[in-house]
């Protein structure tokens, strides 16, 4: 048995971040011209943003890094919003890219970066604002779709699934991330830009929507309305036990039937989603307690926060053989548990990006360990690159978005300089951030256009700009 010492030893963290054992920079012409669609031809200009990208370019040292930035931070704006006006209020549909529906979680994600800028930018504020509302207009429509369509009689190539589909919904995957997100970007657009004025009528049905959603489906009493199952020959699009997946113990934590990457899951009590919660939930109370004054349903969605995260606590932190004292990525109450980390996000490696612990937790410091070694089954490492991927793609696939949330959740130079520099080494000569790609060869990757990863990698220019500048001073 490999002893704790040993694994960290063996984990990328103890092998050295600027270990590609390839160069991937010969394989790309150094032609930095813009890849940003002509100024006519964007679906939103912001002033705020603009002048941004021209400021932090300035401070990228590394040429190609900064063409990259410049791509990538407007993307969202440049390419999937559709802002307009109804019944006297702003929305905002945002698509994901080359999939023409809007994700919750992917919206949120997207334009989170932008929330920084919107005090300087009344139209970006109000476009944001917009985001928000058509949120909430899709949380009242069906709090257990996770993707939806801003025309209601566009009909889903999932239209078959054995769920609930009603118009307007893209995909019915019940994913307790999503409602989480919406929560995170209502509650963020209100700290920053100090605007309650989005926590209107429909905005409070929907948070009480979203709090019977998140009860319902702790199933203390019953199985619940949620079911779900797809006759397309893919185990991981479908659901066990007649679309209500694996039996649980009933322990106090939210059932997910799907991850973050639309995956089934295995076991039902998806533990990154439960940690987004108990962090969302908690500020949804401040909401209900400082700008509503409504005291009682505060005091509700405080409850459930701890209820959570008692459960968490004592049911998810469990010993694994080589890594000693971590998270489980799922578990299901009766002491079974799958070991494993996923890239997108939420998953374990983010929970300080999330707010729910601290990059010193002790707990978290193993299961970061672990999540980026060979213990993880879907840490792969290859030529060209190594990092997280998960079973959405395959093996031998790392996806982008988990070197970008290893950067941001480490303080370590020499650690966030190694993913910056893999980030740039196998973006396949695009200048955009894809979903995957190949360990071994860069130029075999999945979507070319995917908003999310961009304006994420954004994030992390714009962080280390504020936090460590002296990073974006190195050439690579």
């Amino acid at each position: 048995m490999v002893n704790r010492r040993n694994f960290i030893k063996k984990s990328s963290l103890g092998l050295g971040f600027f270990a590609l054992p390839v160069s991937a920079k010969f394989m790309f012409a150094e032609k930095y011209i813009s890849k940003r669609p002509a100024s006519a031809q964007r679906k939103f200009t912001s002033e705020a943003v603009e002048k941004t990208i021209k400021n932090i370019k300035k401070s990228i040292a590394d040429e190609e890094l900064a063409w990259m930035f410049e791509n990538c931070f407007p993307n969202t704006l440049d390419t999937t919003v559709k802002f307009y006006q109804k019944n006297n209020k702003p929305y905002t549909y945002v698509i994901t890219g080359d999939i023409d529906a809007m994700w919750l979680r992917d919206s949120s994600a997207q334009i989170y970066p932008y929330l920084s800028l919107a005090n300087e930018d009344e139209k970006l504020k109000i476009l944001l604002k917009g985001v928000v509302n058509k949120q909430v207009e899709c949380v009242l429509l069906d709090p257990y779709a996770n993707a939806f369509y801003d025309d209601a009689s566009k009909i889903s190539e999932w239209k078959d699934d054995s769920t609930d589909m009603k118009p307007g919904i893209h995909e019915r995957k019940w994913e307790v991330d999503s409602l989480c997100y919406v929560m995170r970007l209502s509650y963020n657009y209100w700290k920053i830009t100090g605007d309650p004025s989005v926590f209107d009528a429909d905005w409070k049905r929907a948070m009480l929507l979203i709090l019977q959603t998140f009860k319902e489906q702790q199933r203390k009493d019953s199985k619940g309305p949620y079911k779900f199952q797809r006759s397309n020959g893919n185990p991981l699009d479908t659901q066990f036990g007649g679309g209500y997946g694996n039996p649980t113990k009933k322990v106090g934590l939210i059932h997910s039937m799907f991850r973050p990457s639309d995956d089934a899951t295995f076991y039902p009590f998806l533990i990154s989603s439960n940690m987004f919660a108990v962090v969302s939930l908690r500020q949804i109370a401040e909401v209900f307690s400082t700008v509503l004054k409504d005291k009682n349903f505060s005091v509700q969605f405080k409850n459930l926060a701890n209820e959570v995260n008692e459960a968490i606590q004592k049911y998810a932190v469990l010993n694994h053989s080589e890594a000693g004292k971590i998270y489980a990525l799922e578990i299901d109450g009766f002491g079974n548990a799958l070991f494993m980390d996923d890239a997108n996000v939420p998953n374990l490696l983010s929970i300080p990006y999330l707010g729910y612990a601290s990059k010193e937790d002790e707990v978290y410091k193993n299961t970061r360990k672990f999540s980026l070694s060979n213990a993880n089954p879907w840490f792969s490492s290859g030529k060209f690159a190594k990092g997280i991927g998960g079973p959405h793609i395959g093996e031998h696939k790392i996806w982008p978005l988990g070197l970008i949330m290893q950067a941001l959740t480490t303080d370590n130079d020499e650690e966030i300089i190694y993913c910056l520099k893999t980030i740039k080494g196998t973006h396949a000569g695009t200048g955009f951030i894809h979903e995957s790609f190949d360990v071994d060869n860069p130029k075999d990757y999945t979507r070319s256009w995917f908003a999310w990863a961009n304006t994420l990698f954004g994030e992390l220019i714009l962080h280390l700009y504020k936090t460590k500048p002296e990073i974006l001073k190195t050439k690579f």
